[in-house]
Parts: structure tokens; C-alpha cells; sequence
């Protein structure tokens, strides 16, 4: 993303977990392919090129590889804002002489397309509202981002919001949420092993549908304001999932619970009803001794007393974490290529797992 503004002209800094940015050189408004493929957030410049500068030229985005996930509702919203839009030749072209405020309905609770909206509104003419906006923590902490810049958003955190545009955004300092699936992700490796871990720094109460998925396979966790401690169980306990929009079991643990419950006690199943194709770490987990079925965007897992050690890949960030926790819990050494996809998700995630004990490093290939 650094990479993608500074093409746009802005001057970046990144040091110390601080970014600073500042655009007020930015002259150029094309996103081009060789970044976008490879990471599918770039289409979030779309609103805000379209909205400050009028134009912009953003390429159809890549990033993991599973599934369509279109971007349909975006340009969708863009156009009611008043913007032109015309797909050619692999590239989003969006023109408009200033946007203009519209009611936007999203027939699903979308993530990208309600931060994508919020963005471009926020400098639109008159009145924007968006119903059925999405409701993750992420999406409800831009909105808050957005009004320390000077945006006028009214009832931030509900599925109507109101976006009252204004001339200019201004130069604002703010602090990052802790990344729930992170903290998440954690756990899950806790209790796919059996370990005991304190995760710090964390927000537990926006983990409560993956802290109760955990706990039903027999995991105890205690949570405060700030930090949870989880103790994995003895014997994992199979249960059943579904993902949903948010407060709901979040799709992106999907992959690393499919991990835990590999080893539970019976028959599980899970159901991603966000992302019908997100499974392309099943046939990786496979090949670790896993049995599982696939039926649609049904997974069912027969648990296993013990996984084996095998070369496998990662396809995208999750299946990559899921990756991981199930070569922690597993017999033997187990190669993961392509750890570039983690990368994108997580910060330094071998170094974190070798304080807590796993035996994992980093090699290159």
C-alpha cells in the first residue's frame, strides 16, 4: 500500500509502527496492474482519487487466490454518487466533476464497498446515506478516522449511516485498532496445541463469536478489556460453524478454526456463507492427514487422532495461518511454501511463535 501511494505522488515515512503520509504532492490518480494483482485492498483508492481529484484509473483487482469476489456494489455506489465509470481494457476508469450525496443501499452487508463509499462521500456535495452498511470493527474505526479528519459521519456503528460531505479533509493522527484476526489466529493455535498463552494488547470483546467457537471445543479462556488468557484443551471437542457478517464467526478465522477441529473429537462441519469458495487450504490440510469432505461451501472433518508432517502451500493469508497451526499441532516437519501470502496478514508471525515455544523458522527456498 506504501508502494501504491507513493506511485500516486504521496511522501510516506515508516518507522517504528508509525506511517506518516503526506499527499499534498499527489499528482497522479492510476493504479496499475502490477500492484493491484497482488494485493486487492489497491481498489480502495478508487473512491478517494474519484473524490479529491475527480478522476482516477484504478486495475480490476487480484490478491488471493480464491473465488470471485467482485466488486460490483463499489462501482455500483460510486455511480449513484455521480461518478462515470467505464471497464476497459483491465482498468476501472471513474471521472466526475464533484461527487454528489445519493441514498446507497447494499443489498449485503459489504466491508469494501461500505468503506469504499464512506471514503468517497465524505467529500461528495449534500447528503450521502448508506443503508445496510457494514458493521466490523475495521469499517466503524474508519468512519471514526474519518471524522478526526474533519468528515461529518453521523451514527457510526449501526447499519444507517450519514454522510454529510465537506470541502476539505484535513491532516489527522491516529492510533490502529488492534487486528482482531490476529488476536484470533493466536488463540486458535493455542488451542489447536493445547498451550497456554496470554494475548496482550488485543480487544476480546470483538472476538466474542471466535471466543465462543474456541470454547466450545473445549478451550478456557479468561478475557479482560485489554488481553485474554487461553488454556487449549486436553482433547478437542467437535462442533459446528458458520460465518457471517459481523458480530457473527468472522470468514476470515474460518481457515484457522478448520485447523483446530482437524483433531476434535467427532464430526465437524463448517459453512462460510460470506466467501462460498474460500477453501483452497483443504486439499493443503489433506496432506497433512486431515479428512475432509467438501460439499458446496460445506467443509465436514472427521477428526484425526494426529497430523503428519508434509510440504504444503499457502494460497492466501488465512489458508497460510491455518497452515501453520496445523503443522504446530502436527508429528514430524512440515514445509509451507509460498509464506509470502502471510506476510500481507501478519507481522513477524515466526518470531512471535518462537517466543511462545514452536519450533519454526523462516528459510529461504
Amino acid at each position: 500500500m506504501i508502494q501504491l501511494l507513493t506511485m500516486l505522488g504521496a511522501e510516506t515515512t515508516f518507522d517504528a509502527s508509525t506511517l506518516v503520509v503526506d499527499t499534498n504532492r499527489v499528482n497522479r490518480w492510476e493504479a496499475p496492474y502490477d500492484l493491484v494483482r497482488t494485493m486487492r485492498a489497491s481498489i480502495y483508492v478508487l473512491g478517494p482519487l474519484v473524490s479529491a481529484s475527480g478522476k482516477a484509473k484504478v486495475s480490476l483487482p487480484g490478491g488471493c487466490a480464491w473465488g470471485p469476489r467482485p466488486i460490483d456494489l463499489h462501482l455500483m455506489a460510486l455511480e449513484r454518487l455521480g461518478a462515470r465509470i467505464a471497464l476497459e481494457h483491465g482498468y476501472i476508469n471513474a471521472s466526475a466533476r464533484r461527487l454528489k450525496g445519493a441514498e446507497i443501499v447494499f443489498p449485503i452487508a459489504s466491508v469494501g464497498a461500505t468503506a469504499q463509499t464512506m471514503m468517497a462521500a465524505a467529500l461528495a456535495k449534500g447528503v450521502t446515506t448508506i443503508k445496510n452498511a457494514a458493521l466490523e470493527p475495521e469499517v466503524t474505526e474508519l468512519a471514526k478516522a474519518l471524522v478526526s479528519a474533519g468528515a461529518k459521519i453521523e451514527d457510526i456503528g449501526t447499519p444507517t449511516l450519514t454522510i454529510t460531505g465537506v470541502d476539505e479533509i484535513q491532516p489527522f493522527h491516529y492510533r490502529v485498532i488492534p487486528d482482531r484476526i490476529e488476536a484470533g489466529t493466536f488463540a486458535a493455535a493455542a488451542a489447536a496445541t493445547g498451550g497456554r498463552v496470554r494475548i496482550a494488547h488485543c480487544s476480546p470483546s470483538q472476538l466474542d463469536a471466535v471466543l465462543d467457537a474456541l470454547r466450545l471445543c473445549g478451550a478456557e479462556i479468561e478475557s479482560k478489556d485489554d488481553h485474554l488468557d487461553i488454556k487449549g484443551p486436553s482433547q478437542i471437542e467437535a462442533m459446528h460453524l458458520v460465518t457471517r457478517e459481523y458480530p457473527g464467526f468472522p470468514t476470515d478465522m474460518q481457515a484457522q478454526m478448520m485447523a483446530v477441529l482437524t483433531r476434535a473429537n467427532g464430526i465437524s462441519t463448517v459453512k462460510d456463507t460470506i466467501y462460498p469458495d474460500r477453501f483452497t487450504h483443504v486439499p493443503e490440510l489433506r496432506r497433512l492427514g486431515a479428512t475432509i469432505r467438501l460439499d458446496g461451501n460445506l467443509a465436514v472433518i472427521a477428526g484425526v487422532n494426529s497430523l503428519e508432517g508434509a510440504p504444503v502451500m499457502a494460497t492466501d493469508i488465512r489458508a497460510s495461518s491455518a497452515l501453520i497451526i496445523a503443522a504446530l499441532a502436527a508429528e514430524g516437519t512440515t514445509d509451507i511454501s509460498r509464506v509470502y501470502h502471510i506476510d500481507r496478514g501478519y507481522e513477524q508471525i515466526e518470531k512471535k511463535l518462537q517466543r511462545l515455544g514452536a519450533r519454526i523458522e523462516r528459510v529461504s527456498a
